[in-house]
């Protein structure tokens, strides 16, 4: 059996919200890792909640993958 299939809209319970928000982030975090390390790529990762907290993943140093994007989007 598989998992039910979600409406995507906003989430209007706030407990429920955040749990979902940090289950998510783990996923998506867990996710950027994995890539990072069977591709041999960069990858950076910022995210900002609702309360403007600032998380961030990156495979190597973030502020070189930055600069990196910023030169190439000039």
């Amino acid at each position: 059996m598989g998992r039910k299939k979600i409406k995507i809209q906003t989430i209007q319970d706030e407990r429920n919200r955040q749990v979902t928000f940090l289950k998510r982030k783990n996923g998506l975090m867990k996710k950027a890792y994995e890539l990072s390390v069977l591709c041999d790529c960069q990858v950076a990762l910022i995210i900002f909640n609702t309360h403007g907290k600032l998380v961030q993943y990156a495979s190597t140093d973030i502020d070189r993958i930055l600069m990196q994007y910023t030169e190439v989007n000039i």
